[in-house]
Protein backbone atom coordinates (compact mmCIF):
# COMPACT_ATOMS: atom_id res chain seq x y z
CA UNK A 1 0.00 0.00 0.00
CA UNK A 2 1.32 3.64 -1.00
CA UNK A 3 0.69 6.24 1.63
CA UNK A 4 2.64 9.09 -0.22
CA UNK A 5 5.39 8.76 -2.99
CA UNK A 6 7.65 7.78 -0.59
CA UNK A 7 6.15 5.92 2.33
CA UNK A 8 4.71 2.43 2.13
CA UNK A 9 2.98 0.21 4.02
CA UNK A 10 4.54 -3.26 4.77
CA UNK A 11 2.64 -4.41 7.70
CA UNK A 12 0.25 -7.66 7.75
CA UNK A 13 -2.94 -8.68 8.84
CA UNK A 14 -3.45 -11.74 11.32
CA UNK A 15 -6.79 -13.50 10.86
CA UNK A 16 -5.86 -16.50 13.02
CA UNK A 17 -5.23 -14.52 16.57
CA UNK A 18 -8.42 -14.91 18.98
CA UNK A 19 -7.23 -12.90 22.18
CA UNK A 20 -5.25 -9.99 21.78
CA UNK A 21 -2.42 -9.69 24.82
CA UNK A 22 -4.18 -13.26 25.93
CA UNK A 23 -7.72 -11.14 27.09
CA UNK A 24 -8.95 -9.15 24.33
CA UNK A 25 -11.44 -10.84 22.04
CA UNK A 26 -10.57 -9.66 18.52
CA UNK A 27 -13.06 -11.28 16.48
CA UNK A 28 -11.57 -9.38 12.91
CA UNK A 29 -8.31 -10.27 13.89
CA UNK A 30 -5.15 -7.55 14.28
CA UNK A 31 -3.50 -5.45 12.20
CA UNK A 32 0.88 -5.52 13.06
CA UNK A 33 1.83 -2.32 11.39
CA UNK A 34 4.71 -1.29 9.51
CA UNK A 35 6.07 1.08 7.02
CA UNK A 36 9.24 1.82 4.50
CA UNK A 37 10.43 5.67 3.78
CA UNK A 38 12.06 5.57 0.79
CA UNK A 39 14.82 8.21 0.10
CA UNK A 40 18.49 8.56 -0.64
CA UNK A 41 18.86 6.19 2.82
CA UNK A 42 15.94 3.83 3.28
CA UNK A 43 14.15 3.56 6.73
CA UNK A 44 12.18 0.76 8.28
CA UNK A 45 9.45 1.66 10.66
CA UNK A 46 9.36 -1.11 13.48
CA UNK A 47 8.45 -5.00 12.47
CA UNK A 48 5.75 -7.32 13.09
CA UNK A 49 4.75 -10.25 14.80
CA UNK A 50 6.74 -12.99 14.69
CA UNK A 51 4.38 -15.57 13.07
CA UNK A 52 4.89 -12.76 9.57
CA UNK A 53 8.40 -12.40 9.84
CA UNK A 54 8.84 -14.11 6.13
CA UNK A 55 5.81 -12.08 5.12
CA UNK A 56 6.68 -8.83 6.25
CA UNK A 57 10.59 -9.33 5.02
CA UNK A 58 8.37 -10.31 1.37
CA UNK A 59 6.73 -6.91 1.90
CA UNK A 60 9.97 -5.04 2.37
CA UNK A 61 11.63 -6.13 -0.72
CA UNK A 62 8.70 -5.45 -2.78
CA UNK A 63 8.44 -1.88 -2.07
CA UNK A 64 12.41 -1.40 -2.18
CA UNK A 65 13.15 -3.28 -5.14
CA UNK A 66 15.61 -5.91 -2.99
CA UNK A 67 17.81 -2.78 -2.05
CA UNK A 68 18.73 -3.14 1.49
CA UNK A 69 17.47 -1.15 4.09
CA UNK A 70 19.85 1.85 6.19
CA UNK A 71 17.92 1.56 9.26
CA UNK A 72 15.51 0.11 11.61
CA UNK A 73 13.96 2.26 13.89
CA UNK A 74 12.05 0.69 17.11
CA UNK A 75 9.49 3.10 18.42
CA UNK A 76 7.81 -0.03 21.14
CA UNK A 77 9.64 -2.96 22.26
CA UNK A 78 6.05 -5.29 22.61
CA UNK A 79 6.71 -8.28 20.58
CA UNK A 80 3.89 -7.96 18.12
CA UNK A 81 6.03 -4.94 17.23
CA UNK A 82 9.95 -6.37 17.94
CA UNK A 83 9.84 -9.52 17.53
CA UNK A 84 11.72 -9.69 13.93
CA UNK A 85 14.92 -7.16 14.76
CA UNK A 86 16.87 -10.60 15.07
CA UNK A 87 15.36 -11.33 11.33
CA UNK A 88 16.04 -8.56 10.24
CA UNK A 89 19.30 -7.81 11.13
CA UNK A 90 20.43 -11.55 9.94
CA UNK A 91 18.82 -10.67 6.36
CA UNK A 92 20.68 -6.76 6.16
CA UNK A 93 23.34 -7.66 8.55
CA UNK A 94 24.94 -3.75 7.74
CA UNK A 95 21.85 -2.01 8.53
CA UNK A 96 21.72 0.14 11.62
CA UNK A 97 19.12 -0.17 14.74
CA UNK A 98 17.64 3.20 15.33
CA UNK A 99 16.12 3.75 19.47
CA UNK A 100 16.60 5.42 22.31
CA UNK A 101 18.52 4.07 25.30
CA UNK A 102 15.48 2.37 27.05
CA UNK A 103 14.38 0.44 23.94
CA UNK A 104 17.99 -1.21 23.83
CA UNK A 105 17.32 -2.01 27.38
CA UNK A 106 14.34 -4.11 26.67
CA UNK A 107 15.91 -5.42 23.30
CA UNK A 108 18.50 -6.71 25.31
CA UNK A 109 15.91 -8.46 27.81
CA UNK A 110 13.57 -9.53 25.42
CA UNK A 111 16.23 -11.58 22.79
CA UNK A 112 19.34 -12.97 24.90
CA UNK A 113 20.95 -14.30 21.68
CA UNK A 114 20.97 -11.10 19.54
CA UNK A 115 23.74 -11.03 17.59
CA UNK A 116 25.82 -7.75 17.64
CA UNK A 117 24.21 -5.36 15.55
CA UNK A 118 24.75 -1.92 14.27
CA UNK A 119 23.22 0.52 16.94
CA UNK A 120 22.09 4.39 16.84
CA UNK A 121 20.95 5.37 20.46
CA UNK A 122 18.83 8.82 19.78
CA UNK A 123 17.58 11.31 22.41
CA UNK A 124 14.53 13.22 22.57
CA UNK A 125 14.25 15.33 19.87
CA UNK A 126 16.63 14.47 17.81
CA UNK A 127 16.63 14.08 14.09
CA UNK A 128 17.98 11.59 11.34
CA UNK A 129 18.02 12.92 8.11
CA UNK A 130 16.91 10.30 5.42
CA UNK A 131 18.35 13.35 2.59
CA UNK A 132 14.75 14.80 1.74
CA UNK A 133 13.05 13.31 4.59
CA UNK A 134 14.07 14.69 8.18
CA UNK A 135 12.64 11.95 10.78
CA UNK A 136 12.49 13.66 14.10
CA UNK A 137 12.42 11.62 17.56
CA UNK A 138 9.54 12.41 20.16
CA UNK A 139 9.72 10.15 23.44
CA UNK A 140 6.58 9.50 24.98
CA UNK A 141 7.06 7.21 28.05
CA UNK A 142 4.34 5.32 29.37
CA UNK A 143 2.44 5.75 26.49
CA UNK A 144 1.80 3.01 27.43
CA UNK A 145 5.46 1.69 27.97
CA UNK A 146 7.96 3.79 29.46
CA UNK A 147 10.85 3.12 25.65
CA UNK A 148 8.07 4.46 23.60
CA UNK A 149 8.67 7.31 21.48
CA UNK A 150 6.93 8.60 17.93
CA UNK A 151 8.38 9.76 14.82
CA UNK A 152 7.31 12.80 12.82
CA UNK A 153 8.45 13.17 9.07
CA UNK A 154 8.16 16.74 8.45
CA UNK A 155 8.67 16.27 4.44
CA UNK A 156 4.90 14.48 4.46
CA UNK A 157 4.17 15.65 7.08
CA UNK A 158 3.34 12.00 8.64
CA UNK A 159 3.40 10.93 12.30
CA UNK A 160 4.21 7.64 12.81
CA UNK A 161 2.36 7.09 16.04
CA UNK A 162 3.42 3.79 17.63
CA UNK A 163 0.37 2.39 19.53
CA UNK A 164 -1.49 5.68 19.56
CA UNK A 165 -4.41 6.01 17.39
CA UNK A 166 -4.69 2.13 17.12
CA UNK A 167 -7.34 -0.29 16.84
CA UNK A 168 -8.33 -3.61 17.15
CA UNK A 169 -8.76 -5.44 13.76
CA UNK A 170 -7.08 -6.39 10.50
CA UNK A 171 -7.09 -3.69 7.66
CA UNK A 172 -9.41 -5.66 5.42
CA UNK A 173 -12.45 -5.37 8.08
CA UNK A 174 -14.56 -2.70 7.10
CA UNK A 175 -16.19 -1.68 10.68
CA UNK A 176 -16.19 1.95 12.68
CA UNK A 177 -12.99 2.67 13.98
CA UNK A 178 -14.30 4.35 16.79
CA UNK A 179 -15.81 1.44 18.17
CA UNK A 180 -12.39 -0.97 18.36
CA UNK A 181 -10.51 2.02 18.61
CA UNK A 182 -12.21 3.08 21.81
CA UNK A 183 -11.94 -0.26 23.11
CA UNK A 184 -8.19 -0.66 22.44
CA UNK A 185 -7.68 2.71 23.70
CA UNK A 186 -9.10 1.85 27.18
CA UNK A 187 -8.13 -1.52 27.42
CA UNK A 188 -4.47 -0.94 26.21
CA UNK A 189 -3.86 2.73 27.29
CA UNK A 190 -6.66 4.27 29.43
CA UNK A 191 -4.77 3.99 33.09
CA UNK A 192 -1.83 6.69 30.91
CA UNK A 193 -4.37 9.92 30.25
CA UNK A 194 -1.77 12.23 31.67
CA UNK A 195 0.91 10.89 29.13
CA UNK A 196 -1.41 10.71 26.26
CA UNK A 197 -2.57 14.59 27.40
CA UNK A 198 1.42 15.45 26.81
CA UNK A 199 2.15 13.79 23.79
CA UNK A 200 -1.24 15.46 22.43
CA UNK A 201 0.49 18.77 23.20
CA UNK A 202 3.83 18.30 21.42
CA UNK A 203 1.38 16.41 18.38
CA UNK A 204 -0.30 20.21 18.17
CA UNK A 205 2.84 21.89 17.43
CA UNK A 206 3.26 19.31 14.61
CA UNK A 207 2.01 19.71 11.26
CA UNK A 208 0.45 16.56 10.67
CA UNK A 209 -1.53 15.32 7.58
CA UNK A 210 -1.39 11.90 7.93
CA UNK A 211 -1.04 9.47 11.17
CA UNK A 212 0.48 5.87 10.95
CA UNK A 213 -0.14 3.49 13.81
CA UNK A 214 1.34 0.36 14.48
CA UNK A 215 -2.52 -1.10 14.19
CA UNK A 216 -5.65 -0.17 12.66
CA UNK A 217 -5.73 2.05 9.41
CA UNK A 218 -3.69 4.95 8.24
CA UNK A 219 -5.65 8.29 9.30
CA UNK A 220 -5.45 10.49 6.33
CA UNK A 221 -8.93 12.64 6.15
CA UNK A 222 -10.37 14.55 9.31
CA UNK A 223 -7.60 14.28 11.36
CA UNK A 224 -9.42 16.49 14.04
CA UNK A 225 -12.06 13.98 14.80
CA UNK A 226 -9.70 11.34 15.84
CA UNK A 227 -7.88 13.98 17.63
CA UNK A 228 -10.55 15.46 19.52
CA UNK A 229 -11.82 11.63 20.49
CA UNK A 230 -8.40 11.27 21.88
CA UNK A 231 -8.06 14.14 24.06
CA UNK A 232 -11.73 13.74 25.36
CA UNK A 233 -10.41 9.49 25.94
CA UNK A 234 -7.43 10.91 27.39
CA UNK A 235 -8.67 13.33 29.87
CA UNK A 236 -11.00 11.09 31.03
CA UNK A 237 -14.22 13.51 29.51
CA UNK A 238 -18.05 12.54 29.05
CA UNK A 239 -17.80 11.43 25.10
CA UNK A 240 -21.63 10.61 24.72
CA UNK A 241 -24.70 11.60 26.72
CA UNK A 242 -26.52 8.72 28.39
CA UNK A 243 -26.68 5.73 31.22
CA UNK A 244 -24.92 2.73 30.95
CA UNK A 245 -26.34 0.05 33.51
CA UNK A 246 -23.84 -2.72 34.75
CA UNK A 247 -25.19 -5.73 36.48
CA UNK A 248 -24.94 -9.50 38.01
CA UNK A 249 -27.67 -11.37 38.74
CA UNK A 250 -27.36 -14.75 40.42
CA UNK A 251 -31.50 -16.07 40.29
CA UNK A 252 -32.50 -13.05 37.89
CA UNK A 253 -33.66 -10.59 40.58
CA UNK A 254 -30.74 -8.25 40.32
CA UNK A 255 -31.14 -8.62 36.93
CA UNK A 256 -34.80 -7.66 36.82
CA UNK A 257 -34.02 -4.01 38.96
CA UNK A 258 -31.83 -3.07 36.07
CA UNK A 259 -33.71 -3.57 33.45
CA UNK A 260 -36.78 -1.95 35.10
CA UNK A 261 -34.54 0.85 35.31
CA UNK A 262 -33.63 0.98 31.79
CA UNK A 263 -37.25 0.78 30.64
CA UNK A 264 -37.62 4.05 33.39
CA UNK A 265 -35.02 6.11 31.85
CA UNK A 266 -36.12 5.58 28.33
CA UNK A 267 -39.89 6.17 29.13
CA UNK A 268 -38.08 9.50 30.67
CA UNK A 269 -36.15 10.38 27.53
CA UNK A 270 -32.91 9.45 28.31
CA UNK A 271 -31.06 9.89 25.05
CA UNK A 272 -29.24 6.78 25.02
CA UNK A 273 -29.66 3.62 27.87
CA UNK A 274 -27.02 0.69 27.64
CA UNK A 275 -27.02 -2.37 29.46
CA UNK A 276 -24.84 -5.08 30.07
CA UNK A 277 -24.48 -8.43 31.83
CA UNK A 278 -21.04 -8.63 33.01
CA UNK A 279 -20.78 -12.29 33.12
CA UNK A 280 -21.88 -12.88 29.85
CA UNK A 281 -20.93 -9.85 28.00
CA UNK A 282 -17.28 -8.85 26.96
CA UNK A 283 -15.89 -7.29 29.44
CA UNK A 284 -13.69 -5.11 27.85
CA UNK A 285 -16.50 -3.57 25.78
CA UNK A 286 -18.40 -3.00 29.12
CA UNK A 287 -15.46 -0.87 30.28
CA UNK A 288 -15.17 0.83 27.11
CA UNK A 289 -19.16 2.08 27.49
CA UNK A 290 -18.53 2.81 31.58
CA UNK A 291 -15.90 5.20 30.33
CA UNK A 292 -18.10 6.69 27.09
CA UNK A 293 -20.97 7.76 29.17
CA UNK A 294 -20.97 9.77 32.00
CA UNK A 295 -23.34 8.35 34.48
CA UNK A 296 -22.62 4.66 35.25
CA UNK A 297 -25.46 2.17 37.81
CA UNK A 298 -23.70 -0.94 39.24
CA UNK A 299 -26.67 -3.79 40.21
CA UNK A 300 -25.01 -6.22 41.53
CA UNK A 301 -25.71 -9.10 44.66
CA UNK A 302 -23.76 -9.07 47.97
CA UNK A 303 -21.43 -12.67 47.27
CA UNK A 304 -19.45 -13.86 50.79
CA UNK A 305 -19.89 -10.33 52.30
CA UNK A 306 -18.48 -9.05 49.66
CA UNK A 307 -19.99 -7.97 45.74
CA UNK A 308 -20.51 -10.61 42.91
CA UNK A 309 -16.36 -11.58 41.42
CA UNK A 310 -17.96 -10.65 37.87
CA UNK A 311 -18.39 -7.06 39.11
CA UNK A 312 -15.63 -6.99 41.39
CA UNK A 313 -13.41 -7.35 38.20
CA UNK A 314 -15.14 -4.95 36.48
CA UNK A 315 -14.73 -2.17 38.71
CA UNK A 316 -10.98 -3.24 39.26
CA UNK A 317 -10.77 -2.51 35.56
CA UNK A 318 -11.59 0.93 35.95
CA UNK A 319 -10.38 2.32 39.20
CA UNK A 320 -6.82 0.50 37.37
CA UNK A 321 -7.38 2.96 34.57
CA UNK A 322 -8.32 6.00 36.66
CA UNK A 323 -11.94 6.23 35.79
CA UNK A 324 -12.72 9.56 37.66
CA UNK A 325 -15.53 12.93 36.32
CA UNK A 326 -18.45 10.34 36.35
CA UNK A 327 -21.78 9.95 38.37
CA UNK A 328 -22.90 6.64 39.64
CA UNK A 329 -25.73 5.17 41.21
CA UNK A 330 -26.42 1.91 42.96
CA UNK A 331 -28.67 -0.96 42.93
CA UNK A 332 -27.97 -3.58 45.80
CA UNK A 333 -29.46 -7.40 46.38
CA UNK A 334 -28.63 -9.04 49.44
CA UNK A 335 -31.05 -11.96 50.88
CA UNK A 336 -30.19 -11.36 54.99
CA UNK A 337 -27.10 -8.50 55.10
CA UNK A 338 -27.10 -6.55 51.98
CA UNK A 339 -23.42 -5.39 51.63
CA UNK A 340 -22.52 -4.39 47.95
CA UNK A 341 -23.19 -0.50 47.94
CA UNK A 342 -20.39 -0.15 50.70
CA UNK A 343 -18.17 -2.48 49.13
CA UNK A 344 -18.56 -0.52 46.18
CA UNK A 345 -18.13 2.75 47.50
CA UNK A 346 -14.89 1.39 49.27
CA UNK A 347 -13.47 0.44 45.61
CA UNK A 348 -14.00 4.08 44.13
CA UNK A 349 -12.60 5.93 47.48
CA UNK A 350 -9.39 7.11 45.28
CA UNK A 351 -11.31 8.03 42.21
CA UNK A 352 -11.53 11.30 41.45
CA UNK A 353 -14.53 13.44 40.92
CA UNK A 354 -17.25 10.78 41.25
CA UNK A 355 -20.40 12.11 42.04
CA UNK A 356 -22.45 9.42 44.34
CA UNK A 357 -26.50 9.88 43.52
CA UNK A 358 -28.52 9.92 46.80
CA UNK A 359 -30.83 7.09 45.85
CA UNK A 360 -29.29 3.58 46.56
CA UNK A 361 -31.92 1.22 45.63
CA UNK A 362 -31.37 -1.70 48.53
CA UNK A 363 -33.38 -5.07 47.37
CA UNK A 364 -33.81 -8.10 49.93
CA UNK A 365 -34.13 -11.11 47.74
CA UNK A 366 -36.90 -10.28 45.38
CA UNK A 367 -38.15 -6.70 44.56
CA UNK A 368 -41.01 -4.59 46.42
CA UNK A 369 -43.24 -1.97 45.68
CA UNK A 370 -41.02 0.32 47.34
CA UNK A 371 -37.71 -0.71 45.36
CA UNK A 372 -39.92 -0.17 42.88
CA UNK A 373 -40.66 3.25 43.44
CA UNK A 374 -37.09 3.59 44.38
CA UNK A 375 -35.36 2.50 41.22
CA UNK A 376 -38.10 5.39 39.93
CA UNK A 377 -36.34 8.01 41.63
CA UNK A 378 -33.03 6.68 41.16
CA UNK A 379 -34.17 7.31 37.43
CA UNK A 380 -35.18 10.70 37.77
CA UNK A 381 -31.83 11.78 39.43
CA UNK A 382 -29.75 10.38 36.39
CA UNK A 383 -31.17 12.26 34.75
CA UNK A 384 -31.50 15.52 36.18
Amino acid sequence: MKITNDIFYVGVNDRDVDLFEGQYVVPNGMAYNSYVIVDDKIAVMDTVDERFGDEWLANIKRVTCNKTPDYLIVQHMEPDHSANIQKFVAEYPTATVVANAKTFVMLDNFYRDMPTINRLTVGNGQTLSLVRHQLTFVFAPMVHWPEVMVTYDSADKTLFSADGFGKFGALDTDEDWACEARRYYFGIVGKYGAQVQALLKKAATLDIEKICPLHGPVLTENLGYYLNLYNTWSSYGVECDGVFIAYTSVYGHTKAAALLLADELKSLGCPKVVITDLARDDMAEAVEDAFKYGKLVLATTTYNAEIFPFMREFIDHLTERNYQNRTIGIIENGSWAPMAAKVIKAKFEKSKNITWLDTTVTITSSMTDENKLAIKRLAGELLK
